[in-house]
């Protein structure tokens, strides 16, 4: 079980009740104070301990210890450092107890500084949604941009193919859980083809996306056996 931790921004947090009091008013939250930056900083550390507390009940309470962590928007190497040592100060620290936490890769830094990445993180997980907007400069909450959204460009299908190289050179896993591989079978199929170790999916796309899974693993494990 993966676990992504919180990623909301600004603007979703003020909807909350009674968040407008604490929330700054950014004029691109999409791209502001989310994921990670959040963990450390003085004005939400508390509340993020909240959530290491909660995953440390599940793991040690509780003794459901295939719970992985992953860290969604995280910048750089750095800041990433700076969540594991907020995480620490909680007591929930990174292979302790088999502890795995993986990191999103859903910036372009995260492609561009993979190597990087995988010796601070234990694995990665593509998010197509935001890999998208920040590779193409595309806001995808804009209606009037949005026929500019595609994640099957070959920009990003190329820092797809990039991340499960290196990361898989580092002996790390790669996964995915955006939205693209429920949307477009042949994306999935894509990832299959490139090695991706994990796909997250959709309920409502779940058969249609495995059996063409099915169709590419079919047609590899047929090439392998003609190579020997």
């Amino acid at each position: 079980m993966i676990l992504r931790l919180s990623d909301f921004k600004t603007n979703e947090y003020a909807h909350l009740l009674g968040g407008a009091q604490f929330e700054p008013t950014e004029e691109n939250p999409m791209i502001g104070w989310r994921g990670a930056s959040r963990y450390y900083h003085p004005d939400y550390q508390d509340g993020f301990m909240l959530e290491v507390a909660a995953i440390r009940r599940v793991r040690e309470e509780f003794g459901l210890k295939n719970l992985i962590v992953m860290v969604p928007f995280c910048r750089t190497p750095q800041e990433g450092e700076r969540v594991l040592e907020v995480m620490r100060a909680g007591g929930l620290v990174r292979g302790r107890d088999g502890l795995e936490v993986y990191v999103m890769a859903e910036i372009p830094s995260n492609i561009l500084m993979a190597e990087k990445f995988a010796a601070v993180f234990d694995g990665f997980s593509i998010g197509s949604n935001d890999l998208t907007q920040l590779t193409l400069g595309v806001d995808r909450d804009s209606a009037r941009v949005a026929p500019l959204f595609d994640e099957r460009i070959s920009a990003v299908t190329h820092s797809c193919a990039e991340l499960i190289s290196v990361a898989h050179r580092c002996g790390r896993k790669v996964g995915i859980c955006g939205q693209a591989p429920s949307d477009y079978p042949d994306f999935a199929a894509f990832l299959v083809a490139q090695g991706i170790d994990s796909i997250s999916l959709s309920p409502d796309a779940i058969i249609r996306t495995r059996l063409r899974i099915h169709e590419v693993e079919a047609v590899a494990a047929e090439t392998q056996l003609m190579m020997i």
